[in-house]
């Protein structure tokens, strides 16, 4: 086995632990194996995957797909270190409106397993930070959707973080109505 598994504080949320191998040449990281996720329990299709870089101090979140397109995601860091967060929306959960946060960095070498009917966003603690993402789902414009970054009870490193128009423009959660059952 190649991957360790950590449950969060949310149901079916996991922080994925991969063998790194170092040597004099530098660091080895498998971040998926098909046969060792199957057995973990764990999505293994994956239809798109993306990266982001961001500078320190941006924040970018919290994002989602609505139904029929939400997707289980895999998160990582390829260099830097980031705050990460994610936010539960699935009505029936017995976290839902509760959150969980992980330190994901290219030196620790971890990933955040998300399942479907969680927001997501991250904060860039390092100068730099390149976070990958891969998704269960093609990406649907007319799905995507987000939740207020600070309107969650998160306690994100910086009360006024960098973002974009669009994120700052989403929905607070108090007055937001889930699509996850």
């Amino acid at each position: 086995m190649n991957f360790g598994k950590k449950p969060s504080p949310i149901p079916g949320c996991f922080e994925i632990l991969p063998v790194v191998r170092e040597d004099e040449r530098g660091r080895f990281v498998k971040t998926f194996h098909e046969p060792d996720f199957k057995e973990l329990g764990l999505e293994t299709r994956f239809l798109e995957e993306f990266y982001s870089v961001s500078r320190k101090g941006v924040l970018r979140g919290l994002h989602f797909q609505r139904p029929p397109h939400d997707h289980v995601k895999l998160v990582y860091c390829a260099a830097g270190k980031v705050f990460d967060a994610v936010l539960d929306l699935r009505r029936d959960s017995p976290t839902y409106g509760k959150h969980a946060v992980f330190e994901v960095s290219a030196e620790k070498a971890n990933s955040i397993y998300i399942p479907r009917g969680l927001a997501h966003g991250f904060f860039t603690l390092s100068e730099n930070a390149a976070v990958v993402y891969k998704v269960s789902t093609v990406y649907s414009q007319e799905h995507d959707s987000g939740i207020l970054w600070n309107s969650a009870g998160i306690h994100w490193p910086d009360n006024s973080p960098t973002i974009s128009g669009r994120d700052a423009g989403f929905v607070r959660f108090g007055d937001f109505t889930t699509c996850f059952l």
